[in-house]
């Protein structure tokens, strides 16, 4: 077992570093998109499925909590918590809309949608990456290796170098992190 516990945390770490060598400037930038957003009086809403929703509703809470200061919540919402519309949008027009109806109605010019997939080719996700083009907010994919069908729909692509699910996963939360630790230092000046 102490093998196999040592090569999880071996691969884990070479994929972070993989993700330091291809992703650094386009993580800033999705940092500076998102900075940008809520410094005009936006906000930033997150989606995916599973694993990604439950990212997806973390990462909203770290704005509107706190990740590391004390500092004024920043606006942010997860398309994945309320089960009333979820389950209404899903019964009444299909679970590929379930994302895609609260961006219709809840985001605005200049809003950033960030949405989660390790395959990149969430159906839901895709479908509110096109909502949110047409109402002209920004779309950041969080995606495995390739980006899947969302690379294709983003207006920011943060494609993982990897296509093992889990080792992808820890991957996109660690960006997370690093995003909403560079969005709390440059909202909190």
């Amino acid at each position: 077992m102490k093998n196999k516990i040592k090569q999880e945390i071996q691969d884990s770490i070479k994929l972070k570093q993989a993700v330091e060598d291809v992703l650094l400037i386009k993580i800033e930038e999705a940092a500076s998109l998102i900075v940008h957003c809520l410094k005009k009086g936006g906000k930033v809403a997150f989606c995916g499925n599973g694993g990604s929703a439950a990212d997806a509703q973390h990462l909203a809470a770290e704005l509107i909590g706190r990740f590391r200061k004390e500092r004024a919540s920043l606006p942010a919402i997860a398309f994945t918590t309320n089960t009333s519309i979820l389950t209404a949008i899903g019964n009444d027009y299909g679970y590929d809309k379930v994302f895609s109806r609260q961006a219709e109605g809840l985001l605005n010019k200049g809003d950033i949608l960030l949405g989660i997939s390790t395959s990149g080719n969430s159906a839901n996700v895709i479908q509110a990456f096109k909502v949110a083009k047409n109402k002209g907010a920004v779309s950041i994919a969080l995606t495995g290796e390739g980006g899947g069908q969302m690379k294709d729909e983003c207006d920011l692509l943060l494609a993982v170098p990897s296509k093992d699910t889990p080792r992808v996963q820890e991957a996109q939360i660690m960006i997370g992190h690093i995003i909403c630790g560079l969005v709390e230092d440059a909202c909190n000046q």
